[in-house]
């Protein structure tokens, strides 16, 4: 669980524009903007927020967003790898991690490790 997570990106329309098509299956939406960085979350609700830096990029981080079926994890490896998100663990079953765990992982434009998982059975 978390309240926010904020990331250093090189170019924040780049890193926008992947993480406002790879979140939208999920139900996330720019909350806010403006020239420094963009918040995305639920309506209303930033829950990631995109900072412009042109520092270089440390090592990078993994982030995992809850996905409420496995049609959404589909559309966000979809619809982030149209974005410029890079193949990171193609939409699949990952029963090492448990019976259920249906997750997809992409590299967003500055390497961060981006996954969308679902915890349910399939209906």
């Amino acid at each position: 669980m978390y309240d926010h997570l904020g990331l250093k990106v090189k170019n924040l329309a780049a890193s926008l524009r992947f993480y406002e098509a790879a979140l939208a299956p999920l139900g996330h939406g720019i909350c806010s903007q403006d020239e420094h960085g963009a918040g995305i979350g639920p309506k209303g609700e930033a829950g990631l927020w995109l900072h412009g830096n042109t520092q270089p990029a440390g090592h990078g981080i993994h982030v995992a967003f809850r996905a409420p079926d496995r049609k959404a994890v589909d559309h966000f490896h979809r619809a982030g790898l149209k974005a410029g998100g890079r193949d990171h663990g193609a939409p699949g079953l990952r029963v090492d991690y448990g019976p259920h765990y249906y997750a997809a992982f992409l590299l967003d434009p500055d390497g961060n490790n981006v996954e969308a998982v679902c915890l349910q059975p399939e209906r």
